[in-house]
């Protein structure tokens, strides 16, 4: 077992800077388990720590270990179970000097905490019945939120909505499981407890709402960690220009000398209230060279992962040629939105190529553009967001944002399928509550009811030290 996994459920008293790193105007220090307001009593120069009101925010003193005064500061006392983790805890809020921080952890050490393992506090939390899993896992996604609409998903996922809704759902199955179970306890008797009309009907009831969360996947992680739009096209038709352009910094070499850019460049943005992820790729052409060809298969790679295409055209190119590179480009944008960008209508108006991508893929938005023009940009980006319009969320919608909350529904779905199609086929009840069951687990496996030391340690290590 690792050392984390060690640790992580002992009774150690632990502490840790839960402000970032780096010099401040203030930084928290965190102190969390049976000895906190113990170990800080022993620093601190002020209030009565082992008797203030839960709580409560108090100025004083803190000391090293041996007496020697290191700031001026405030603590807040939370008594468990009233806290955070469900233990006492003790946060010290002072001056943010790299030194004094330091110095105040070694102190606490000297007192008897030890430096926190990464997202501990928030795996104590856990443990200790104030949050499921995946209202923990929450935490990190409300600490890395980019945009409103994630913050919003993190806040409800938080707040408890997801659990809830899958506590609907375990009810649900309770129900369905039950019936059965208890048909096959009287099996000698010959009496039918679980009607299969109502048994499908619960079923394809519970089916449905586990569908709909786990296709509410792809719009959660597109608001989560951003819409992926790939930019392509021939080579040296401005496509690291028109990244540099809508990110408004210069993230892309830019030449005249065609196959510049070998390896995928991504970067984000927000437009409105949408995190944009925005890949540039290398050119599509015919190349010898093994470094290029490498660059464009990972650029046919991105384009399938991508949900928005921006087709880069130059304006000043030969028709035949679009034409020809649309045969290569179309057959992967199916399903996609395809924004065809005809670029360097400073050179040529680019009306021609307009009508000729339009003939090529009539359900292609096309935008003309002088990449160099602030304001054509700022048009492009406005389409951009009109075009891809990802619903609306408030702190009460229910997305999936997770890959493993995602990776759990699927396989929950297939559950409830093989319980339907067992009904329908007529099986035995035994084996229709075998499918119910497993259903049941891959959901207990989302909210932490059912996993593992070597699962949750993955999942609480890629926390910040400080939650």
């Amino acid at each position: 077992m690792s050392e984390y996994l060690h640790t992580a459920h002992r009774d150690d008293t632990i502490c840790a800077i839960a402000t970032p790193h780096g010099m401040g105007g203030i930084a928290v220090i965190r102190v969390s388990g049976p000895e906190a307001r113990q170990c800080v009593a022993k620093l601190w120069q002020g209030a009565d720590v082992m008797n203030i009101t839960t709580h409560t925010a108090h100025l004083g003193h803190i000391h090293s270990a041996h007496g020697d005064v290191l700031d001026e500061v405030m603590i807040t006392a939370m008594v468990a179970p009233h806290s955070f983790t469900g233990e006492d805890v003790v946060e010290i809020s002072c001056h943010g000097s790299e030194w004094i921080q330091q110095q105040l952890l070694e102190a606490l050490i000297d007192v008897g905490c030890r430096l926190a393992m990464p997202g501990e506090f928030s795996r104590r939390a856990f443990a200790n019945g104030r949050l499921d899993l995946s209202q923990a896992e929450a935490v990190a996604d409300l600490i890395a939120a980019t945009s409103a609409s994630a913050h919003r998903i993190a806040m409800n996922q938080m707040r408890g909505g997801f659990s809830r809704e899958l506590s609907a759902v375990r009810a649900k199955l309770l129900e369905f499981v039950s019936l059965i179970e208890l048909e096959l306890d009287f099996s000698e008797e010959d009496v039918s407890f679980a009607d299969r009309g109502k048994l499908s009907d619960i079923a394809t009831a519970i089916h449905e709402r586990l569908s709909r969360l786990a296709n509410s996947y792809r719009n959660g992680n597109a608001i989560k960690n951003g819409l992926p739009v790939a930019i392509v096209g021939a080579t040296n038709a401005g496509k690291s220009t028109l990244l540099n352009a809508l990110l408004g910094d210069d993230r892309a070499i830019v030449s005249d000398i065609h196959g510049t850019t070998r390896d995928v460049i991504e970067d984000t943005m927000l437009i409105g209230d949408r995190l944009y992820r925005f890949i540039d790729t290398a050119g599509i052409r015919a190349s010898n060279d093994a470094i290029e060809e490498l660059g464009i298969r990972r650029t046919f790679q991105k384009l399938d992962a991508s949900d928005v295409v921006l087709w880069v055209i130059d304006a000043t190119t030969d028709e035949q040629q679009v034409r020809k590179f649309s045969d290569t480009l179309l057959p992967h944008c199916s399903g996609k939105t395809l924004i065809a960008v005809i670029n360097k209508t400073d050179l040529a108006d680019g009306e021609r190529l307009a009508s000729v991508v339009k003939g090529l893929a009539p359900e292609a938005s096309v935008e003309k553009i002088s990449a160099h023009s602030p304001g054509d940009i700022t048009h492009l980006q406005q389409s951009i967001s009109q075009l891809t319009d990802i619903p609306g969320v408030d702190q009460q919608t229910v997305l999936v944002t997770n890959a493993r909350h995602y990776e759990a529904l699927k396989l929950a779905c297939e559950a409830i399928e093989r319980a339907l199609n067992g009904l329908r086929l007529g099986i035995s009840g035994d084996l229709l509550s075998q499918d119910i069951r497993e259903c049941m687990h891959h959901l207990g496996e989302i909210t932490g009811e059912i996993t593992s030391d070597e699962v949750l340690g993955t999942i609480f290590s890629r926390f910040c030290v400080g939650k």
